[in-house]
Parts: C-alpha cells; sequence; structure tokens
C-alpha cells in the first residue's frame, strides 16, 4: 500500500504541473507598469499599402453619371451572389506586376500605395486624358473587404473576410470561433505578404502591450496561426480537478493490474 500511495503522489505531482496556469488563458495582462483605468494605451497603425492579389473596389462619379458609367461595374443580376463572391468579380484584382487594368485607362500600376494614394492617382489620369475639370470628377477606392486565415487552436479556423475597413488580431479570432484554454495565446503566429515575400512575425496575446505592435493590425491575406500548448500534446487536462480525475483514473488501472498479477 505504501508503494501505491508513493505512486498516487508521485502521478499528482506530475499532473499537477502540466495544469494550464490560469495567468496563461487571459488577455491584456500588464506585464510591463501598472495602469489605471483611465491610462491610454496608443494603438499603432501605419497605412496599408497596395499589394499583389488585393482586389479593389472602385467606383467613380461626375456631374452627368453617363460619362463614367463605364468605369463603374454594372449590378449583377445574380441575386444569390454573396459579397466576397460580388467583389471578386466586380473588384479589381492586382497582378503579379502590381497592375490592375481598368475600362479605357489599361493597366495602372498601383502596388505600394495607399488607397488615398491611388484614389487621387486615378482622379488624375482620367482629369489628364478624358475629363475637364468642369466634370467633378470624384474616385473612391476601398479593399474589397479585409480576407484572412485563421489556423491552429480556435473554435473555427478556416478563411473569413470582414468588410471593415480596419480589423486588429483579437475581432479577427473572435470571429474565428475564440482560442480555446489549451490555445498558445503567447505564441501566435502572424504569417505577412510582402513584395519580396512572406514573414513569418511573432506576438503575444496575453500581453496588454500587443496593442502597440505593428501587427496588431491585421492585413489582407494575413495568416494567423495559434499553436497548441504543450499539455495538449500530453494529453493532460486543462485544469487541476481534471488531473484528479485522470490520476485517480490511472491509479486505479494500476491497482486492478497489480492484484492481478499477485493472484496469478
Amino acid at each position: 500500500m505504501k508503494k501505491l500511495g508513493f505512486l498516487f503522489l508521485l502521478i499528482l505531482g506530475i499532473f499537477s504541473t502540466s495544469c494550464i496556469p490560469h495567468k496563461d488563458t487571459l488577455y491584456f495582462v500588464n506585464k510591463a507598469n501598472a495602469l489605471d483605468s483611465l491610462q491610454t494605451i496608443k494603438e499603432m497603425q501605419k497605412p496599408y499599402r497596395v499589394q499583389i492579389n488585393d482586389i479593389l473596389t472602385i467606383r467613380v462619379k461626375a456631374l452627368d453619371q453617363d460619362n463614367v458609367r463605364i468605369l463603374n461595374p454594372i449590378d449583377s443580376p445574380n441575386l444569390n451572389m454573396t459579397s466576397g463572391e460580388k467583389s471578386y468579380y466586380d473588384g479589381f484584382t492586382v497582378d503579379a506586376h502590381g497592375n490592375i487594368r481598368m475600362p479605357t485607362l489599361g493597366y495602372i500600376n498601383v502596388l505600394g500605395y495607399t488607397t488615398e494614394e491611388v484614389e487621387k492617382l486615378l482622379e488624375e489620369k482620367l482629369l489628364e486624358e478624358q475629363f475637364k475639370e468642369t466634370a467633378n470628377i470624384f474616385v473612391t477606392v476601398k479593399l474589397a473587404g479585409m480576407r484572412f486565415t485563421v489556423m491552429g487552436e480556435v473554435g473555427s479556423p478556416g478563411t473569413k473576410t470582414l468588410f471593415q475597413e480596419q480589423v486588429n488580431v483579437f475581432e479577427a479570432i473572435a470571429n474565428s470561433g475564440e482560442i480555446p484554454v489549451t490555445g498558445n495565446k503567447k505564441e501566435v503566429l502572424i504569417i505577412r505578404q510582402y513584395p519580396q515575400g512572406q514573414k513569418i512575425h511573432h506576438i503575444d496575446l496575453n500581453d496588454v502591450a500587443v496593442m502597440q505592435s505593428p501587427y496588431y493590425y491585421i492585413q489582407p491575406n494575413d495568416i494567423i496561426y495559434v499553436p497548441p500548448l504543450k499539455q495538449k500534446s500530453l494529453g493532460t487536462g486543462e485544469t487541476l480537478m481534471q488531473n484528479v480525475a485522470t490520476v485517480a483514473t490511472l491509479l486505479s488501472l494500476v491497482t486492478t493490474s497489480i492484484l492481478l498479477i499477485n493472484r496469478l
């Protein structure tokens, strides 16, 4: 019985150290200085610059709208088409050379431009080649939704599209079913596309300082990966009570095995 008691304590010790600490399950932990509830944390975001494979939604308006009709998409008769599908067919995709192709204007390079800079570029080009100042040309350019992919330890992995100007990493994860207790919030990866290729960035969602990270706001075509905690790969419980239950089950099996061996 002493051996069984020692075995129980040994297994319990191993499993208790494999519990997931409460602090690792939290968001916005202040790991630096104490903050009061009124202190402002500045979020950092640089203007997004157009990349290859982005889809731009472009609308052109004028005093006489018939004159710019060819530059605007025609409403699709397919009422079953989703917003994402409509943007795909009606939008202007940035090709491998950084160009979009527009009616009457031809190929225009927009790689590395902000949407505001593309608006100005198109307005200048239209006034230079086709219209006079009196036409009151007005161009709006937007990204055709924020498309991103979330993988790993989330409730609903997959590719999502949100139709808003900016999306932070918490919003992206919240729209993917949240991170379960077994997800490692401290080692989240952001795989981001750049003109020269893809780069992997690490962020800590457990730390409130993540809002000051240049990767806090996601960009189109980002891939977000949430790795599992080691406790999941070990197959241990998420809480101490679950581990105690597991230890009790193991001890019961060990005791039964010993009794069977002694009888033989």
